[in-house]
């Protein structure tokens, strides 16, 4: 007897080798039938023996490597006969739905097919095939076809059309597949061999543009001081770190201690920068990452790099301080012409701009700092509703789009300062919304009226819902871990706009999915000069009522005062500024949660001593935390002689305190954490610790940034919940 199964598999499945393995797997199983794309995934009709039609369909639950299966659907369908498996042509037609594939790290075999002088391919800088190569940063539309990405300009070779076109061959309908003869080319100036060129004028001290993936880095070798220096003049970055390429996991392990966690991130198919604590030893600049006992370390991800980078070089972002990465080649050579020596490029156009991704690891698993290149777009689950555009924060801006039960949070954006950044903003929501057939009937943003985000949304021809900042930080923790509350949220940040029109940061929420209430919070104090205060820790410092020594102290004291210029701030992040400035540790940041970062750093992780935070009850219910109580511990000991790791030690220990005494005032067993204060991994783990031994289930970030590159997620969720 035989049957016949229509099957449809929905996911990441096309431009990952997905029609070939299925091939493959028919084949083996003696079944007939045929196997395409069309624009909602692969359909499938398959017949045969009972027993092997159900092996097959187990089959398809084991994947090729980059492949992600969400859903299997079948229907029975009348035996037709017949022998043979065939792959049909791809059907654009329809709705929408299939997912494209992440940008992929080059696998094994080419690998081997870049090192083997032998091979075709032999130092060929765009070696790729089904399993590997560039994805997202190329396609320009479904289904995922070459005539649909920024390869379309590039006709095969007859070698290489032959691999195209062979179902047994890994290269079968690779779109970036090409050779020498017929891909893409390098080029610095007129030199005949661009990366002989490139790695020699590395070895010289030179800072050089290299064009990637997702746009342009500038390299320099991360040893040589003068060459580091240089760089970060010339891009007028003063202390913000810059990431290090490291050829093999072996010169990883030789600048950082790297566990097993930090070892899977840095090999995985994604390869984000993987924060990691510097050794000592470290042969690495001191301008590598001034003020910071981590570094960001990644392997090579493209061909390109493989050959390029023959030790650890700095690979940061190709742009001056501020603004967007450079992707297009005119603009980068605009743009970089006062930063680099010389451009290393190449003839293939990228189509979205992509920044590295940026993960930490806490407790085993990913904690993102930045989610972009090899995780966009792939999708987070999220609840069934309506189409929602969601537009996020202004900083860290990320946009988040949902269709069906998937939330496709973008690529990160940046921060929404300038025009260029703005247009990225907007091209990107619709690069997505073409690209995944999405229509909104909902918009959901931040309720800051002066938020560029916001503005955008608010312009828009559809229903709006405004969301309070720090509820999207706790909705966002609750979509991370599929859950939907209640919860007590505590949210702690620099800045989010408050539904009283002050300025939050330091929140204890009751929250789900569809509201929050406000339980408790650090009590509010003036921000002397608003966005100087931000600029300038020293001037929180003296808003807490510590005596600073500077010039404009009395001025800034007198402001705080009488509430001049000094809109109010509950933020978290505000009372780290000011801690640090009270230590002397920085009173002027250069980037943003710089003053926090390096109180961090400084801190001694081996005190276990606390200060006893001061709780009130509020008069509109609930309680406050007096953030003056620790500023004035901390003054009481540094006058008793401590030392300042201690004292740093000692204040951060008194916020897991506070953590942990609010959550239990608050009176909800499960506790989720968000907010760009909890990238803090010494405040994290003893928050959790303190939170886990008092009997709380504690929720954490993994898929999104716990900072404001989640709060679009966030947004999305609970406008679904509300729609």
């Amino acid at each position: 007897m035989r049957v016949r199964a229509g099957v449809r598999v929905e996911g990441v499945v096309q431009g990952v080798g997905f029609r070939p393995f299925v091939h493959a797997l028919a084949t083996r199983l003696g079944l007939s039938g045929i196997v395409g794309n069309d624009a909602s995934g692969v359909f499938i009709e398959i017949e045969g023996a009972p027993e092997a039609v159900e092996a097959f369909l187990d089959g398809l639950r084991d994947p090729p490597p980059l492949a992600v299966v969400d859903k299997v659907a079948t229907r029975s369908l009348d035996a037709v006969g017949g022998h043979g498996f065939t792959i049909v042509g791809s059907d654009g037609a329809g709705e929408r739905r299939a997912l494209v594939s992440f940008d992929s790290a080059t696998c094994t075999d080419c690998l081997k097919e870049l090192r083997d002088p032998a091979d075709r391919r032999y130092g060929y800088p765009f070696v790729n095939c089904t399993n590997c190569g560039p994805r997202f940063t190329i396609v320009t539309g479904v289904p995922y076809d070459r005539p649909n990405t920024t390869m379309a300009g590039f006709a095969m070779c007859a070698d290489c059309a032959r691999e195209y076109a062979d179902p047994a061959d890994r290269r079968y309908h690779a779109q970036p597949t090409c050779c020498p003869a017929c891909g893409p080319r390098l080029a610095l100036g007129d030199e005949a061999d661009p990366l002989q060129a490139a790695r020699a004028m590395l070895a010289q001290g030179a800072v050089l543009a290299v064009k990637g993936l997702g746009g342009y880095h500038l390299a320099a070798r991360s040893a040589d001081e003068q060459a580091v220096a240089t760089l970060r003049a010339r891009k007028h970055r003063e202390d913000k770190p810059f990431a290090v390429m490291v050829p093999d996991l072996d010169a990883a392990r030789a600048l950082c201690e790297i566990g097993d966690a930090e070892a899977a991130l840095l090999t995985a198919t994604r390869r984000p920068i993987v924060l990691a604590p510097r050794r000592p030893d470290a042969p690495l600049a001191d301008e590598v990452a001034p003020g910071n006992r981590a570094v960001g370390l990644m392997l090579p991800y493209t061909p390109l790099h493989h050959l390029l980078i023959t030790e650890p070089t700095v690979l940061t972002s190709g742009n001056v301080s501020d603004e967007p990465i450079a992707y297009r080649d005119d603009d980068a050579r605009e743009r970089l012409a006062g930063i680099a020596d010389a451009f290393l490029t190449h003839d293939r156009p990228i189509h979205v701009r992509t920044d590295d991704s940026v993960m930490r690891v806490f407790r085993g698993r990913p904690l993102p700092v930045r989610r972009s290149r090899g995780y966009a777009p792939q999708p987070v689950p999220i609840a069934q509703g309506p189409a929602i555009l969601a537009c996020g924060a202004e900083l860290k801006n990320t946009f988040c789009l949902t269709k069906q039960g998937r939330a496709f949070v973008s690529h990160h954006i940046g921060d929404l300062e300038n025009y260029e950044t703005l247009r990225a903003f907007e091209e990107g929501i619709g690069h997505f919304r073409r690209l995944f057939d999405i229509n909104p009937q909902v918009v959901a943003y931040d309720l800051h009226p002066e938020y560029l985000s916001t503005k955008y949304a608010l312009e828009q021809d559809i229903p709006g819902i405004g969301v309070q900042h720090h509820h999207a930080h706790i909705a966002s923790c609750l979509a991370d871990n599929e859950a939907t509350g209640p919860v007590t949220g505590i949210a702690f940040d620099g800045t989010g706009y408050g539904t009283d029109g002050t300025l939050w940061g330091g929140e204890f929420l009751i929250a789900d999915l569809t509201g929050f209430r406000r339980v408790g919070h650090l009590e509010p104090v003036p921000m002397p000069g608003g966005a100087a205060a931000i600029r300038e820790p020293w001037r929180m410092a003296a808003a807490y009522g510590a005596r600073i020594d500077h010039p404009d102290y009395e001025t800034v004291a007198r402001m705080a005062e009488r509430r001049v210029k000094a809109p109010l701030t509950s933020s978290m992040g505000r009372l780290f500024d000011a801690v640090a400035a009270l230590l002397g540790i920085r009173d002027r940041i250069n980037y943003e949660g710089q003053a926090a970062i390096e109180l961090e750093q400084h801190a001694d992780p081996r005190e276990g001593g606390s200060y006893e935070p001061e709780f009130r009850d509020a008069e509109s219910g609930g309680f406050v935390v007096a953030g003056r109580s620790l500023i004035e511990a901390v003054a009481a000991d540094l006058r008793a002689g401590a030392a300042t790791p201690i004292v740093a030690a000692r204040f951060h220990n008194a916020i897991a305190t506070l953590i942990v005494e609010g959550a239990r005032r608050a009176g909800c067993s499960v506790v989720a954490l968000s907010g760009g204060v909890f990238q803090n991994m010494l405040l994290l783990e003893r928050a959790v610790t303190g939170l886990e031994a008092a009997g709380f289930t504690v929720l954490t970030h993994h898929r999104v940034p716990p900072n404001d590159g989640g709060i679009s997620l966030g947004q999305a969720a609970v406008a679904t919940a509300l729609s």
